[in-house]
């Protein structure tokens, strides 16, 4: 038995907690907020992020980080990405150098335009940064309905070990050495996630999201490339995969949010509605800014910025991706 530490309350954070009770590990569950520890401590379930998925009553609830992280051979980091530096810097002092960290957050920093285990790093130099990430709704893996993650990490022992604490028979892992390609497929997937519900909320219909989830995974791909990541771990789970279950699936937070901003309401009436965080509106922007870093055509994306942050209006943005000037599919692909 290995003592694991999960970092949130939310209900990501519920549902791998219990993958990883259920199978033999101690598990210790944290949440900064105390009215949170309480009510996961009497309720054992999270009505509003996790309902009807209850925590296992051997599971440790409690909003002290220090006692949370002490001795635990894998901690894992399941607070929203806007809030994964500040609990980066919490844990400072209190982990050992070599600390397998567990990012499971989708998103990038708008500021630095870093990933998640980038900041981890930057905050905790010396712990060994890990990413879980592929077509995983929390709703579903509470619920034990088969799942498949990939797990990037910089080495294949720590790969190893984070794959053995968390695959049992409805939760299987795969190992990747591309840690920077599984980040920024899981982030940029959100982005293209609202597009797909805003064509949803416009009235269009299977051939339109069809046409934007694969040029959107193009796009996706074009920019991994260009920052040095390999274009087969977008073909994988974290990339494709991913997309897929993020723009097609009623429990995406992000496709919902699109939804409502396509039938006319502001992205800030869109995210009180959903009531949830929709990490597509902070990736988009930093989408944005990256493709003009690294010189990358992003149509798709640069229209969800329109759309969002802009005021066009969404009918009118998707008429403009529709008359663009035409080209080849694959632009490597030339004629005899």
């Amino acid at each position: 038995m290995e003592k694991v530490t999960v970092l949130g309350g939310g209900g990501w954070a519920i549902a791998l907690a219990k993958v990883l009770y259920e199978n033999g590990n101690d598990v210790t569950l944290w949440s900064f907020l105390q009215k949170e520890v309480d009510m996961l401590t009497q309720e054992h379930e999270n009505k509003v992020g996790l309902p009807g998925v209850k925590i296992p009553k051997e599971v440790k609830i409690t909003n002290n980080i220090e006692e949370a992280v002490k001795d635990s051979k894998m901690i894992v980091m399941a607070v929203a990405s806007s809030f994964v530096r500040s609990t980066a810097k919490s844990l400072k002092g209190i982990v050992p150098e070599g600390q397998i960290i567990v990012d499971v957050a989708k998103g990038i920093e708008d500021e630095t335009l870093y990933t998640m285990t980038e900041i981890i790093e930057e905050e905790l130099p010396g712990v060994d940064a890990v990413v879980l990430s592929g077509p995983s709704h929390a709703e579903e893996v509470g619920l034990r309905i088969p799942t498949a993650v990939v797990i990037g990490a910089k080495t294949g022992d720590t790969a190893k070990t984070v794959q053995k604490l968390f695959a049992n028979n409805y939760f299987r892992t795969y190992a990747s050495p591309d840690r920077k390609s599984i980040e920024l497929g899981g982030s940029l997937k959100n982005v293209i996630a609202l597009a797909a519900g805003i064509i949803d909320g416009l009235g269009y219909g299977d051939n339109t999201e069809a046409a934007l989830i694969t040029r959107g995974i193009k796009e996706i791909t074009q920019l991994g490339v260009a920052m040095g990541g390999h274009s087969r771990t977008f073909h994988g789970l974290s990339g494709i995969g991913d997309l897929i279950v993020t723009c097609e699936s009623k429990h995406s937070r992000n496709r919902r949010a699109g939804i409502l901003i396509g039938k006319g309401y502001s992205l800030e009436e869109a995210v009180k509605e959903v009531n949830m965080v929709v990490e597509g509106a902070v990736s988009a922007k930093a989408a944005l800014k990256l493709a003009k870093k690294y010189n990358v055509s992003m149509p798709i994306v640069e229209a969800v910025n329109q759309v969002i942050f802009d005021g066009k209006p969404a009918r009118e943005a998707m008429t403009e991706l529709m008359n663009r000037e035409l080209t080849n599919e694959f632009t490597d692909l030339q004629w005899e």
